[in-house]
């Protein structure tokens, strides 16, 4: 059996009939950007994450950059961050001209520990940027309560974490502002890059529609410094299409993540947290194992993809010399012992099934 770790075409195919007519509807409306089916879609995804206000833009990091700027920080200001994140969050804050501060994770569940971040505010720390790694949702009430107590904002990378719930409330809806990414492997995923920004707002969703248009909000009139980041009409309607089958789609994921924890069985295997399993997204399916290479090498042929996010921590990468020399224990550790295995609405019973007794065999 071969079993890749995704197969995008394999994903999209029941929605190819809608996505096509949705894009011959774009062509026929000759309207690109900035037209009724960004805001179509714009509509549905404030109203689904239960939020005032969704912006379309051109990626999950402008999301990120986007928020950054509308808060209006001053140069240099410090924003906290799990320094086990992708790099476009840390990305993110730079693009601002922001200081990142890194804050390590917790090892069981791989979101920033609270418990850390107190330790690393200063004068100059603005705000908390929370990472929903893997569809898992961070700690926010402990979050939210180290916020007020300082006065900072907190804002949320949801770029992982469509539909995922924290208690009663969807990410996205967990802070100020959060921005997503639907990059094609999400669980809401366009066929190209696209992202969005939600928030309950008014005065960071003022700014965040004229900076995504340039800083305009009037043709041709600039009050801001701003970026060319808009959702295109292409994308907008491909994700309108998809939005009303999250919800099933990440129950297919729960389900399959749930059968994973249930029968996988293996003392070589760290299995992830799955305390709130109801609740996540279950964007990845994370394992951990100190014999990395030789458990990928054994699902290779075996026929089963494998893939790491991510193996080399921001830290450690060669973009961020100035942090090279810097020791974060956990996040080193979460980095050197990750496998994601497969876990996607595309997998089968029997494909599920064959995986957890390859596992269970290694």
């Amino acid at each position: 059996m071969q079993i890749p770790f995704l197969n995008l075409k394999q994903i999209n195919q029941p929605f190819e009939d809608k996505i096509s007519v949705a894009i011959e509807e774009v062509l026929q409306a000759g309207w690109y950007i900035l037209g009724e089916k960004g805001q179509h879609f714009e509509k549905l995804f404030a109203e689904y994450c239960g939020v005032k206000y969704c912006f379309g833009v051109a990626n999950g990091l402008d999301a990120l950059t986007l928020i950054l700027k509308a808060a209006n920080f001053e140069d240099g200001s410090e924003v906290i961050v799990p320094a086990n994140t992708y790099i476009a969050t840390i990305l993110g804050i730079q693009n601002a001209g922001l200081k990142p501060v890194l804050v390590e994770p917790l090892l069981d569940t791989y979101l920033i520990n609270p418990a850390a971040i107190e330790a690393k505010i200063t004068t100059k720390t603005k705000a908390i940027l929370v990472t929903h790694l893997y569809g898992k949702c961070c700690d926010m009430k402990a979050i939210l309560e180290i916020a007020e107590k300082y006065g900072l904002k907190v804002f949320e990378d949801a770029a992982q974490a469509h539909g995922a719930k924290y208690e009663s409330k969807l990410a996205g809806n967990l802070s100020d502002a959060a921005g997503f990414s639907f990059y094609p492997s999400k669980n809401l995923g366009a066929l190209g890059d696209a992202g969005a920004i939600t928030t309950n707002d008014d005065f960071l969703a003022e700014r965040i529609k004229a900076l995504r248009n340039y800083g305009s909000s009037k043709k041709y009139v600039f009050e801001h410094k701003g970026l060319n980041s808009r959702l295109d009409e292409i994308q907008a309607a491909i994700l309108a299409c998809k939005l009303p089958y999250l919800d099933a789609d990440n129950a297919r994921r729960r389900e399959i993540a749930g059968y994973y924890v249930s029968k996988i069985h293996n003392e070589k295997i760290i299995l992830p947290n799955s305390v709130t399993l109801a609740n996540d997204g279950w964007h990845l399916f994370v394992i951990r194992t100190k014999d990395r290479k030789a458990f990928i090498s054994y699902m290779n042929a075996k026929g089963i993809g494998t893939d790491i996010h991510y193996p080399i921590p921001p830290h450690q990468q060669q973009a961020f010399v100035e942090w090279n020399q810097q020791s974060f224990p956990i996040t080193e550790k979460i980095h050197q012992e990750v496998v994601s295995i497969p876990l996607n609405t595309a997998l089968t019973n029997d494909e599920v099934n064959y995986i957890v007794d390859t596992i269970n065999k290694f």
